[in-house]
């Protein structure tokens, strides 16, 4: 009873529309307040407060955005579609290619989604309209390679999972790495296959390509490889912690800007009031889920459905099956920082309650946040591409659906073969 009047309490605030960090706080708040009362709801509110800000990791969250956002202000992340360009241009849709690529290395410098969007729609969607690409299904690569940035480490999206189930953050980035690489493949390939099935989403090489002028600026990748091998370096290596790596990789992201005159005092305005903004929602986000998860604890909620799932004489993968197809139908509706800190006090304790690892929990729940992110009506990649490209969003989602199969494919792939998840975590 417990459990419903919570969590009918968090639907109806958010359905009035309260944002999603003060309705799960609020929810949680009340609910532990009538079953528990005032002295233990007040007690346990002083603990999750301290909890979360004594929690170095939380400091991850700026510094991360804050790298991300500088890279998206000065331009440097055009510079790398437009080296990636000149390596695949004389592939039939290597623009496309050229975009996944770029993504990737992008995304081992950041962990922003919204950050790798802005910014390939604006160094990849000209030159692919100027060639003749179909627009939707340009704009639907471009969306889907931004995804990346949340599973490549380093990944915000890893960060908020490791804090609210405490494992470790370093092992969910190496985690990531394998699955961010095989993701990238799969895209690539899910490009070729698309033009395969329809060639006119693409136009034919031209014969003088060499020839073809690059309006964008010259194509250094010197300056995100370097902070690439400043951030995973340090990181891999033992050097320095998760927390030290995001700010390393904020004050280097800034040098090179100031160092290549990449950086104006409008755009660092930009990129710091971007992060101060996406940083006090997602740690107001934070504060609210660990509170509903004193509550989710007191409710005694995980015995119950692990003793009726054992009751019932489920098979563990059975279980699995039915949150990812959860977790999937969740992300189409909810913002997917929202569904982790929502749901993963819930899913974390059921699954590894059943046996399975929770960094691999939480290299697949990052998955299913990738579908989610492409799939209407939330969608939000498709949404601010189609904003920065003002190509209609209808045709994005419809181009997207090869990449939609890509994706549960791959967290079949995850699944029957967990190794190529944990194989990089177990060697730490």
């Amino acid at each position: 009873m417990d459990i419903a009047l919570g969590i009918f309490l968090l639907l109806l605030l958010i359905a009035f529309g309260w944002p999603v960090g003060f309705a799960i706080g609020i929810a949680g708040t009340v609910s532990l307040f009538v079953s528990a009362g005032p002295a233990i709801t007040f007690g346990l509110l002083s603990q999750v407060v301290h909890h979360a800000t004594a929690n170095y990791v939380i400091l991850t969250i700026p510094t991360f955005i804050l790298m991300a956002e500088l890279l998206s202000a000065s331009g440097i992340a055009e510079d790398l579609m437009v080296a990636f360009n000149r390596r695949f241009r004389k592939l039939r849709g290597g623009l496309a290619t050229a975009c996944i690529a770029a993504g990737s290395v992008f995304a081992a410098a950041c962990g922003s989604s919204t950050a790798a969007v802005a910014s390939l729609s604006r160094s990849a969607f000209p030159t692919m309209k100027k060639l003749g690409y179909d627009q939707g299904f340009s704009v639907a690569i471009i969306s889907i390679t931004g995804t990346l940035s949340i599973l490549i480490p380093p990944s915000i999206a890893l960060v908020v999972y490791g804090i609210i189930t405490e494992e470790s953050v370093g092992k969910l980035f190496l985690a990531g790495v394998i699955p961010g690489i095989l993701t990238a493949l799969g895209y690539v390939a899910t490009v070729y296959v698309t033009i395969w099935f329809r060639p006119d989403v693409v136009p034919p090489v031209p014969k003088d390509v060499e020839k073809i002028p690059l309006d964008e600026p010259k194509g250094r990748v010197w300056p995100i490889g370097l902070l690439v091998f400043a951030v995973l370096g340090s990181l891999y290596s033992g050097i320095a912690t998760p927390t030290e790596v995001g700010a390393l990789g904020s004050v280097a992201a800034f040098l090179i800007c100031l160092g290549m005159g990449r950086i104006s005092w409008v755009g660092m305005k930009t990129a710091t009031g971007n992060t101060l903004k996406n940083t006090a929602m997602i740690v107001t986000i934070i504060f609210g889920a660990l509170i509903f998860g004193q509550f989710i604890t007191l409710s005694q909620v995980i015995p119950i459905l692990l003793d009726w799932i054992s009751a019932g004489g489920y098979s563990p993968l059975l279980v699995l099956f039915f949150v990812v197809v959860f977790y999937i139908i969740l992300g189409m509706f909810m913002d997917q920082f929202a569904i982790l800190l929502l749901t993963v006090p819930i899913t974390y304790g059921l699954l590894t309650g059943l046996g399975f690892d929770g960094i691999w929990i939480g290299i697949l729940i990052v998955k299913t946040a990738e579908i989610g992110l492409i799939t209407p009506p939330m969608g939000l990649n498709v949404f601010i591409a189609s904003g920065a490209t003002g190509v209609n969003t209808k045709l994005v989602f419809a181009r997207s659906l090869p990449f939609v199969v890509t994706e549960i494919l791959l967290i079949i792939l995850f699944v029957a073969f967990p190794e190529l998840v944990m194989w990089l975590p177990n060697k730490m």
